[in-house]
């Protein structure tokens, strides 16, 4: 069992990594944040064996705070560990300003020299980590990351500010830091002669490229074209913006076309998987007799009974598929086989048919010619 204390547990990181090691078996959390006080944190470091010192300001009102938050928080930690001859591991979440001749970058390093100093003088692994701009789910807008700004504004229909729109961020998300974080809890021996370490996978991007991924990522909703998620970065920004959505803007209205037939709606689109889309037909339509040559599609009928009819283009054989909801399967439609789908469900049943096409449906360039079966 493990007892894990968690400074700054408020926090953009630490509200992270505190679900995450609620998920693991055996670990007991401690929560410290600006609201406890100093006898708490005593106790806390009396009951743990490990230290994730997460607590800080990047943004603070008085500009006295650096100092007294950055770095007297982790005197006082240290004193403390002393008073009650404790020796602990300790990470810390530090930045990669600490180089930098600034306030807060003059503040970190502060604290840093004063962890180095424990460890040296106690013969205990700390370990610093100078993270860059750290994304992810619960950063603070105007706050922790422009990547939280901009997802804010721009679900928001705000406007965004670039000062510089050739400026290159280096990014690291949350949940990468975060396992890196509980890797090392969890890992078995301690290196007693580093002190600075890194998280290997972070992202470089110009502020311009950032927002004009952001508005993509927007403008799903009206192109249902959605970003090429094998590209992790793209995965993740599109994670975090939907967490920045109001709770009364998770849904919207789709694009339902109507006919006598029945109705059908484009659902996502991809240019790297095509698009899925759902058609609904009433009883006896008929629909399709059509071939493509290269366009190729994967018939599903999720609700009610039907018969999917395929013919090579070159012969007269026709190939029947009986298909309905009692046995879900899938039906494959190759290029050159012209083919329709008619709906036998009993009664006045309908029939809804999921459809997957290896293309966006482009009008100009439809591949799809009339051909009865």
């Amino acid at each position: 069992m493990r007892t894990v204390l968690v400074t700054g547990s408020e926090g953009f990181i630490g509200k992270n990594l505190i679900v995450r090691l609620q998920e693991l078996d055996n670990v007991v959390i401690k929560s410290f944040d600006k609201e406890d006080n100093i006898e708490t944190l005593k106790k806390f470091l009396r009951e743990s064996d490990f230290i994730f010192h997460l607590a800080g300001v990047n943004r603070p009102e008085n500009l006295e705070e650096f100092e007294k938050v950055n770095v007297g928080l982790t005197k006082t930690l240290i004193e403390l560990l002393e008073e009650i001859d404790r020796r602990i591991s300790v990470v810390i979440t530090s930045s990669i300003q600490a180089e930098l001749d600034n306030l807060y970058g003059k503040s970190k390093k502060m604290a840093e020299d004063e962890l180095i100093k424990y460890a040296k003088k106690n013969s205990v692994p700390v370990y610093i980590y100078r993270l860059p701009n750290v994304f992810g789910k619960w950063s603070r807008p105007n706050y922790n990351s422009v990547v939280s700004t901009f997802c804010y504004n721009i679900s928001h229909n705000l406007d965004i500010t670039i000062s510089d729109p050739k400026k290159e961020l280096e990014l690291v998300y949350i949940d990468d830091v975060v396992e890196e974080f509980v890797k090392l809890l969890l890992r078995k021996g301690s290196n007693f002669k580093e002190y600075f370490y890194s998280i290997n996978k972070t992202f470089k991007i110009t502020l311009k490229e950032l927002a004009d991924k952001i508005y993509q990522i927007r403008d799903m909703r009206k192109t249902l074209i959605v970003p090429d998620l094998s590209d992790n970065f793209m995965r993740y920004l599109h994670s975090t913006y939907l967490t920045y959505l109001d709770e009364n803007d998770f849904s919207y209205n789709m694009d339902l076309k109507k006919d006598s037939r029945g109705n059908f709606i484009e659902l996502i689109k991809s240019k790297t998987f095509g698009q899925v889309s759902v058609s609904r037909s009433r009883k006896g339509i008929i629909r399709g007799n059509h071939y493509h040559n290269t366009k190729n599609e994967k018939f599903c009928v999720i609700k009610g009974k039907a018969v999917i009819k395929l013919r090579n283009i070159l012969d007269d054989k026709i190939i029947p598929y009986y298909v309905s909801d009692k046995k879900i399967e899938i039906v494959d439609i190759p290029p050159g086989y012209t083919h329709s789908i008619e709906n036998l469900t009993e009664g006045d049943g309908e029939m809804i048919l999921l459809i997957w096409a290896n293309e966006i449906f482009d009008p100009k360039n439809p591949d799809t010619y009339y051909c009865e079966v």
